[in-house]
């Protein structure tokens, strides 16, 4: 991506306090307040000679997840960032779906038949959204970096919200009557509402863009009743968006939701010709639209998503109780978080904390991870372990005093890539029933019409297979990280080799999509992926 976006000029009176320039990381507050936050250090992600400009941060948890003894990846990241300066970063955190109620449920029984009824169907999706867009209605001015980060149904309301600002933009401040109109625009699919979703965006609101959009493992399958939002599949509007996706995760109620790009986004036409609604037909409104505004939009998203070994808790965490030293989840927690400094985010985080609960090595934070030294041979842990039931500490987040030092990051990435795989379609019995039921899933093409209902989704029964990653998906091939490689390099229980095949089914050329051996994964320039750190 080129830079010249980054010479743009803004503001740098954010209405929150002035700014200044991070030249190292010590913090000291002017204020008398000398708590704990005053003694940490704050790494900033940008160099020391550019403005600092505000980031906002908006974090939206899993399915059931909030802050328990088996914290997600969005509780740990929201952990180690600054918070104890309001002009420099604020961040925001929202619960996932199922985990609260509104006020006005009466009675303990009612607030969990509620709640589970949420987990089914994300009745409260719409609400998770306007929350979000709420808070940065409240707190954005001209200037912040908006950044936004999620993990499964909060991915989804992760890219739904960036979806949201994208069609119908962000209203001003304390314009709450309008927030119930504005969602209504957003989500209408129709010739008439894309029409007044243009007219509502000039008339009530501002164009703002997402500096870095960062998920993990985002479910196509929003409750047992399918979703589709308007430019969740791809938004131009995104400077980077970046994507962990489980190789391991084999539910049927699991599809991922995968980035497209824009077809239009290399052509060269005039913006106010590619918003004429005279050149949308009717019968492909919803993509042609989508395209339209894309395509206005002068830069091109940043994209990439990365595949990683685990099932889906794996990816995202919570698989595992907290102060587990050693687990799959940090893996692509530790990428996301070098994404964000590769990128420029902006972002301040805690530099202890990005050593000691992460396992990264500070001097190569905006570089290549060091490489892995350790010899031969690993010893892969394998099988069936349940999460050994531990207490909740008072303070998650006390230095681990019954743990080792800090190892390095190469040999923290190797602990962890060696760690078990928890597959909840094993855990849970369950989840085995909706396997041999038939279900409908929304065909994975670059562009589909969700108009046309009957020849967008197909019903089919998943007994227990991998993920299919179909033709668009694979013309560059899939971009699978480093870790990968080394667990398939290790030994079981056994002492054996190929123990580890992940169960991911790309299709090449006109076959059918298909689990590969592991000879064919374990080489260093397989025909259908690419290793990446």
């Amino acid at each position: 991506m080129t830079d010249m976006r980054r010479n743009r000029n803004f503001s740098q009176d954010s209405g929150h306090g002035s700014t200044s320039t991070e030249g190292s990381l010590e913090y000291r507050p002017s204020a008398p307040w000398e708590g704990r936050d005053a003694r940490r250090q704050w790494i900033p992600a940008e160099g020391p000679s550019t403005p600092r400009r505000r980031t906002i941060v908006l974090c939206f948890d899993g399915t059931g997840d909030q802050f328990d003894e088996d914290n997600s990846n969005i509780v740990q990241l929201m952990a180690m960032m600054r918070k104890d300066d309001a002009s420099k970063q604020l961040v925001y955190y929202q619960a996932g779906i199922g985990t609260y109620t509104s006020p006005l449920i009466v009675g303990e029984g009612a607030a969990k038949v509620v709640k589970t009824l949420d987990e089914m169907f994300a009745i409260t999706l719409p609400d998770h959204i306007k929350e979000g867009y709420e808070f940065l209605m409240q707190n954005y001015t001209i200037g912040d970096k908006i950044c936004i980060f999620g993990f499964s149904r909060g991915a989804y309301t992760a890219r739904a919200l960036a979806g949201m600002l994208q069609k119908v933009g962000l209203l001003s401040k304390d314009n709450r009557q309008q927030l119930p109109f504005a969602y209504s625009m957003y989500k209408r699919d129709d010739l008439e509402g894309l029409q007044l979703s243009i007219m509502f965006k000039r008339t009530f609101s501002i164009d703002v863009k997402i500096e870095f959009l960062g998920v993990w493992d985002t479910v196509a399958s929003v409750g047992l009743v399918d979703r589709d939002l308007p430019f969740v599949g791809t938004n131009n509007a995104i400077w980077y968006f970046r994507h962990a996706l489980a190789l391991d995760e084999h539910r049927a109620k699991f599809m991922p939701s995968y980035y497209h790009r824009s077809k239009y986004s290399e052509k060269q036409v005039d913006k106010k010709s590619q918003l004429s609604m005279a050149h949308i037909r009717e019968e492909s409104v919803v993509e042609e639209f989508e395209d339209a505004v894309n395509d206005s939009c002068p830069d091109r998203t940043d994209a990439l998503e990365v595949w990683f070994a685990g099932a889906h808790c794996d990816i995202g965490g919570g698989s595992v109780r907290n102060n587990t030293r050693h687990c799959l989840a940090r893996i692509p927690l530790r990428w996301m978080i070098r994404e964000c400094f590769r990128t420029k985010t902006g972002i301040l985080f805690d530099a202890k904390m990005l050593q000691d609960e992460v396992g990264l090595d500070l001097k190569t934070l905006d570089d290549e991870p060091p490489a892995r030294t350790i010899k031969f041979p690993y010893q892969l842990v394998v099988g069936l372990i349940r999460p050994s039931k531990i207490s909740l500490k008072a303070d998650f987040f006390l230095e681990k005093t019954a743990q080792s030092d800090y190892l390095g990051e190469a040999e923290e990435e190797l602990l962890d890539a060696l760690s078990p795989i928890y597959d909840q379609l094993r855990l849970t019995w369950w989840w085995r029933i909706l396997e041999w039921l038939p279900l409908r899933h929304k065909k994975q093409k670059a562009n589909a019409n969700p108009l046309n209902d009957k020849k967008e989704y197909v019903w089919s029964v998943n007994r227990g297979r991998g993920r299919p990653v179909f033709g668009y998906l694979m013309q560059e091939g899939m971009k699978v990280h480093r870790s990968v490689k080394t667990r398939l390099e290790a030994l079981d229980g056994q002492g054996k080799l190929e123990s580890y095949v992940p169960r991911v089914r790309p299709k090449l050329f006109s076959r059918k999509a298909k689990r590969f051996t592991h000879a064919e994964w374990n080489v260093e320039h397989p025909d259908f992926c690419q290793w990446v750190d």
